[in-house]
C-alpha cells in the first residue's frame, strides 16, 4: 500500500531541483508583485474617483479652453477652439460639462453650458480661486469646479470648467470597470509567459554547473588528474568549483602514493617469498612442509593479486586495440580447463562464432575474464557447471554454488572483501582487479544472486 504513495525518481528530481525551486518561486513573486503594484491602484480608483480621474480630467479641459481662447482687435475674448472630443462633450452633455470664460471683473464673457446664473461658480473672488478645484453646486447638483488664470495683453481673464460628479462617477464605471478583470487577465498573461521563458533563462545561467556537473561524473581513478573549469562560472560557485579541484588534487595525490606503495611492496615481497620456499624445501628435518607451502602460495598469489591491482590501476598500463572477444573467452576457458576439471566442474560456452572487434586491452580483458571464471569454479560444488554465455553487449559467467547474500552483493567488488562463510582460500582482490579493468574500459560490471547460484555480468 504504501507503494502506491512513493514518489517517482523523475518526481523525487523535481522536488529537489534548485531549477523548479527558483522556477516556482519566481513566478509567486512576479504574481505578487503585480498585484500588490495594481491592487492600491484599484482601490484608489474605486474609493477615490474624483480624485483619481474627475479633477485631472477637469483640469485638462480648463486648459484647453484657456489655450483655444481667441481675441479680437480690443483683446477680449470671443471663441475658444476646442479639440473635437471636448466640443462634442459641451455639445451631447451641456448640463454635465461646462465653461465660462469671465473678466478681471467677475464679468462673464464667453459660456458653454445650461446653467443661466452669470455669477462665477464658488463663493470666493476669482483671483483666490485661480489654480484651485473646489466642489461646487450647480442647479442644486455637485459639480467640480476648476478655474485657471489667464493674462493676455496685460488683462487678466479667468476660465471656470464644471464637471457633474454624476457624470465622472459614469465616465469612471464606463472607462474603469473592465479595469480589474482586464489587470486580472494580464498578470495571468504575464506569469504564465514568464513561467514558460524563465527555464530557457534558467537553463542558460545554470549551464555552467551543468558543465561542471558532467566533467565531475567523467573523473575515476583513472583520469583523477582531470580538474573542473572555473571559466564563465559565477562567483557565488566559484569557491565551491575551487574547493572540488583541490580536494580532487589530494585525492590523486594520495592514490598514487597508494598504488606506488602496493606496486613497491608486491615486488619486494616476490623475491622474499620465492627464497623462503627454497630454504623450506632444502631443509629436511622441517615437518608439516605441506603446510607452510600452502601459506607461503598463499602469500605469493596475492603479492602477485597486489601487482595485477596497481598495474590495472594506471590507465598506462593498458594497450588498447581491436581485439576478438570470443577468442579471447575461448582462451579464458582454455587455460582455466585443467583447473575446471580437476575440481569435476563443466565450462560451457554459449556464443557465436564471430562478432564485431571490441577495441580494448587484450591482456586486461583477459584477466577479467580469467578472474571470474575462476572465481565461478571456486565456488561450484564437484559435478556442477559454469556457463558463459557472450553476445554483442555482453559476457555472462553463471556458476551453480550457494549464491550470494543480497546484503553482501554491493561489497564483492570491494578490496580484500570475502564472503565470511567462504571456505575457499582466496585474497579478496580479484573481483576488486575485475572492477578496476571495467572501469578504465568505461564497462559495466555487475552481479545478481540466483536460487541458487550467481551471475557476474560483463556489459560493453
Amino acid at each position: 500500500m504504501l507503494n502506491q504513495y512513493r514518489l517517482t525518481p523523475r518526481v523525487r528530481y523535481w522536488t529537489h531541483s534548485l531549477s523548479a525551486r527558483l522556477w516556482l518561486t519566481s513566478i509567486a513573486v512576479l504574481a505578487v508583485s503585480l498585484s500588490l503594484i495594481a491592487a492600491p491602484f484599484l482601490y484608489a480608483l474605486n474609493q477615490y474617483p474624483l480624485e483619481m480621474w474627475q479633477q485631472s480630467n477637469n483640469q485638462r479641459i480648463a486648459q484647453r479652453v484657456a489655450a483655444g481662447l481667441t481675441y479680437n482687435e480690443r483683446g477680449m475674448p470671443v471663441s475658444a477652439m476646442v479639440d473635437e472630443q471636448t466640443a462634442w462633450l459641451f455639445d451631447v452633455a451641456p448640463t454635465e460639462v461646462m465653461y465660462r470664460v469671465f473678466d478681471n471683473a467677475g464679468g462673464i464673457i464667453l459660456s458653454a453650458g445650461k446653467d443661466h446664473d452669470g455669477h462665477p461658480w464658488g463663493k470666493v473672488r476669482l483671483a483666490e480661486l485661480a489654480g484651485t478645484h473646489q466642489q461646487v453646486s450647480i442647479n442644486g447638483q455637485p459639480f467640480d469646479m476648476a478655474t485657471l488664470e489667464v493674462l493676455h495683453q496685460g488683462r487678466l481673464f479667468y476660465v471656470q470648467t464644471a464637471t457633474s460628479n454624476a457624470f465622472g462617477d459614469t465616465v469612471v464605471d464606463m472607462k474603469f470597470g473592465p479595469l480589474p478583470e482586464m489587470i486580472a487577465v494580464s498578470i495571468l498573461i504575464a506569469t504564465i509567459a514568464f513561467g514558460l521563458a524563465f527555464p530557457f533563462t534558467i537553463r542558460r545561467v545554470l549551464h555552467p554547473l551543468k558543465v561542471a556537473s558532467d566533467a565531475a561524473t567523467s573523473i575515476t581513478p583513472a583520469n583523477l588528474q582531470t580538474r573542473l573549469s572555473d571559466q564563465h562560472v559565477p562567483s557565488e560557485i566559484k569557491p565551491l568549483i575551487v574547493a572540488f579541484n583541490d580536494a580532487l588534487a589530494r585525492l590523486e595525490k594520495g592514490f598514487t602514493a597508494q598504488q606506488e606503495f602496493l606496486g613497491a611492496a608486491a615486488h619486494e615481497l616476490q623475491t622474499p617469498l620465492t627464497l623462503l620456499r627454497g630454504q623450506i624445501e632444502l631443509q629436511t628435518e622441517i615437518e608439516n612442509k605441506d603446510l607452510l607451502y600452502r601459506d607461503i602460495d598463499l602469500m605469493a598469489r596475492q603479492v602477485r593479486q597486489l601487482l595485477h591491482l596497481a598495474e590495472v590501476s594506471e590507465s598506462q598500463n593498458y594497450s588498447f586495440g581491436e581485439i576478438d572477444r570470443i577468442a579471447v573467452v575461448r582462451d579464458v576457458l582454455a587455460y582455466l580447463e585443467r583447473k575446471a576439471g580437476g575440481n569435476q566442474i563443466t565450462l560451457r560456452l554459449q556464443a557465436p562464432d564471430t562478432l564485431p572487434l571490441l577495441y580494448a586491452d587484450k591482456s586486461a580483458l583477459f584477466i577479467l575474464l580469467k578472474n571470474i571464471v575462476e572465481n565461478a569454479i571456486h565456488y561450484t560444488p564437484a559435478g556442477g557447471t559454469v556457463f558463459v554465455v557472450a553476445d554483442h553487449t555482453s559476457v555472462q559467467v553463471t556458476d551453480s554454488g550457494p549464491g550470494i547474500k543480497p546484503g553482501e552483493l554491493p561489497l564483492v567488488f570491494d578490496r580484500f572483501w570475502r564472503a565470511p562463510d567462504a571456505v575457499q582460500g582466496g585474497t579478496g582482490l580479484g573481483l576488486a582487479i575485475c572492477r578496476e579493468i571495467a572501469v578504465a574500459h568505461r564497462w559495466r560490471l555487475s552481479v545478481e544472486a540466483l536460487r541458487p547460484g550467481t551471475r557476474f555480468i560483463l556489459w560493453f
